[in-house]
C-alpha cells in the first residue's frame, strides 16, 4: 500500500501534501519544470527531502500526484437546460482543457509517475463524477440518460484518444458527433 493510499484528510499528512503540491506549482512557475528537484521542492515546502521521498518515492511520482490534483474539476458541470446542451458544453470544455499544453503535461505526468495506474483510475473517476452529475440533473428534468459507463466509452474514451494521438483532428463537429452518438444509444429511434 502506498503512502498516498493511507493519507487521512486533515492533520499533518494533509498539510505536508498541500505545502509540497504548492511548492511544485510555485517553483514550476518560477524556475521552470526542468529545474525541479526533490531537494528544491522540499526546501520551499519546509520539509526534508526524506519526507518527500518517503511519501512519493521520487520526483516523477510527486509530479504524478500533483497532476492528478490539477486534473480534478474545480466546479460542477454547468447547467445549460438540457442533457444534450450540458454534455456538449462539458465535452468542449474537457477537450479544451485536456488538449492544452498544460493538460497534456498533466496527463503525461499522471500516467508516467504511477506504474500501478491508480492515478489513471482517479482521473477517470473525475470524468465519471462530472458525467453522473449531468445525468442526475437531466433525469430530474425527465430526460432519458445514458449510463455513465456508456458515456465514458462513447464520449470520453475516443476523445482522449484524439487528444493524445490525433489532436489535429479534434473539432467541435467531432465532439458534437460523440455526444449525438451517445444520446442516440440512450433513446429510441426518432423515426427519421
Amino acid at each position: 500500500m502506498s503512502a498516498r493510499a493511507t493519507t487521512r484528510p486533515g492533520g499533518r499528512s494533509a498539510r505536508v501534501q498541500q505545502s509540497v503540491h504548492q511548492a511544485v506549482r510555485d517553483l514550476e512557475a518560477e524556475v521552470g519544470r526542468d529545474a525541479l528537484t526533490v531537494p528544491l521542492i522540499a526546501a520551499r515546502a519546509g520539509v526534508t527531502p526524506s519526507t518527500v521521498y518517503r511519501r512519493w518515492g521520487d520526483l516523477r511520482e510527486l509530479l504524478s500526484d500533483v497532476a492528478v490534483e490539477r486534473l480534478r474539476p474545480d466546479t460542477p458541470p454547468a447547467d445549460h437546460g438540457s442533457l444534450r446542451a450540458d454534455l456538449e458544453a462539458w465535452v468542449v470544455q474537457f477537450a479544451e482543457e485536456m488538449s492544452s499544453t498544460a493538460g497534456h503535461t498533466y496527463i503525461r505526468d499522471a500516467l508516467l509517475g504511477d506504474p500501478e495506474q491508480g492515478n489513471a483510475v482517479r482521473c477517470s473517476d473525475y470524468a465519471a463524477e462530472q458525467l453522473k452529475a449531468i445525468g442526475v440533473r437531466a433525469a430530474g428534468r425527465g430526460e432519458a440518460v445514458p449510463d455513465v459507463e456508456t458515456l465514458l466509452d462513447v464520449v470520453v474514451a475516443p476523445l482522449m484518444y484524439r487528444i493524445l494521438f490525433r489532436p489535429s483532428d479534434l473539432s467541435a463537429a467531432y465532439t458534437d458527433r460523440l455526444v449525438a452518438t451517445a444520446l442516440g444509444r440512450s433513446s429510441a429511434p426518432s423515426g427519421d
